[in-house]
């Protein structure tokens, strides 16, 4: 898989039919049907990635959150965009830090955002670096996780074009960077 650099901090590579590109940057500004929030169980829009999507996207989305009332840890659940650019953001439950099984439980909100955006005929997603913020998860077992998991569902076949990693800092970008570099295992 080659690499190509598109700028300083965003790199892409092509998977199967699909770009997977790892972008720096404001998630809710990249051009992609649909965005991951990083959500809480209750789905309430708090600080974060979803303090910028309540913020910018208006409170239609917090609206269809409550009507929906929550969703387990490793699920995802679906709304409309509000005044965001998007069709949908995609609200993931990633785990805590210290509650157990989660690098599981991560790698199945991962994989529940792609399956829900390709169940909607979407063909982009961006997903920020889901539980490393708030709820502690480290970043490089993030960028392992996220990674693999991706690759994983990209090799069974999917409707998805652009699949887009938007990570919030330099830091942040150069571990999922590294991590792209070592492939996948």
């Amino acid at each position: 898989m080659a690499e190509t650099t598109k700028d300083k901090n965003h790199v892409c590579i092509k998977m199967n039919g699909t770009e997977l590109e790892l972008v720096e940057g404001d998630i809710t500004e990249l051009e992609a049907e649909a965005i991951v929030n990083p959500a809480n169980a209750q789905l309430k829009l708090g600080t974060g990635v979803a303090g910028v999507i309540r913020k910018k996207g208006g409170p239609s989305i917090q609206k269809e959150c409550d009507r929906i009332g929550g969703t387990p840890v490793g699920t995802a659940v679906i709304t409309g965009a509000g005044l965001l650019p998007h069709r949908h953001v995609i609200h993931a439950v990633g785990p805590k830090m210290g509650e157990g099984d989660e690098d599981r439980k991560l790698a199945a909100a991962v994989r529940s955002s792609l399956a829900l955006a390709d169940r909607h005929s979407l063909l982009s997603i961006a997903l920020p670096a889901i539980s490393t913020g708030n709820f502690g998860y480290p970043v490089p077992r993030c960028a392992k996780v996220t990674l693999t998991e991706i690759h994983r569902y990209l090799q069974g076949g999917t409707k998805l074009e652009r699949v887009m990693v938007c990570l919030f800092d330099d830091d942040t970008f150069n571990t999922f960077r590294a991590e792209l570099r070592r492939g996948f295992r």
